[in-house]
């Protein structure tokens, strides 16, 4: 939870507006506490300690994110959210317009997500993985690149020799990584400058 404290003679918009500037969200956002007052010794004078706190759910206000953002698509939707980790979240979202959502290899999906992603860091402090699926998309792909990893690396393991896989975003990489980890026989290794790297699938050195 992102917050900070710092000392003021009054607790009004301009207040709001300082902590919001701070924090660097937006001010629909911050809720306000005094944590102490202090006064002159005469008393003719007063100033608050105040700690401003950034008021923030992941889940919730990461679905209202994207009801904004499909509602200006002029698309309606179902959408879902839940944790999935520690600071692992999944946003699932069922439209008429999935394949527009979705879009020529998922990159349509793919810059949707980037944007919530970007979205709820800045909210918090805790650095949260963000994915969504549209449609079951993101499921199907999982599986795709699961099998594609699997007959990869059973080919790497015939021939002794690395392959080389095309280039993936990072939640791809991922899944061939976690598809390999248990594999004694190969080692993957991301190579390249987004947004062009790639997974080589090597020989393991024995």
């Amino acid at each position: 939870m992102k917050k900070i404290q710092f000392e003021t003679k009054a607790l009004n918009d301009q207040t709001l507006a300082y902590a919001a500037q701070e924090l660097r969200v937006n001010k629909d956002f911050i809720e306000l506490n005094i944590v102490e007052e202090k006064k002159s010794l005469l008393g003719l004078n007063k100033s608050y300690i105040v700690e401003a706190i950034v008021d923030f759910n992941v889940i919730n206000d990461g679905i209202e994110y994207i009801k904004k953002l499909l509602e200006n698509m002029e698309i309606e939707a179902v959408i879902e959210g839940k944790q999935t980790g520690e600071r692992n979240v999944l946003f699932t979202i069922d439209a008429k317009e999935n394949p527009i959502l979705i879009g020529k290899n998922g990159k349509t999906l793919e810059a949707i997500q980037n944007l919530l992603k970007n979205y709820i860091n800045l909210y918090t402090d805790e650095f949260y993985i963000v994915l969504i699926d549209i449609g079951g998309y993101k499921e199907q792909r999982k599986k795709q690149l699961e099998i594609l990893a699997t007959k990869t690396a059973m080919e790497v393991v015939k021939t002794k020799v690395s392959t080389r896989l095309s280039k993936m975003n990072a939640y791809e990489r991922r899944v061939i990584h976690t598809k390999l980890s248990d594999w004694r026989d190969v080692t993957t290794i991301s190579e390249g400058e987004e947004p062009n790297r790639y997974i080589v699938i090597t020989p393991s050195k024995k």
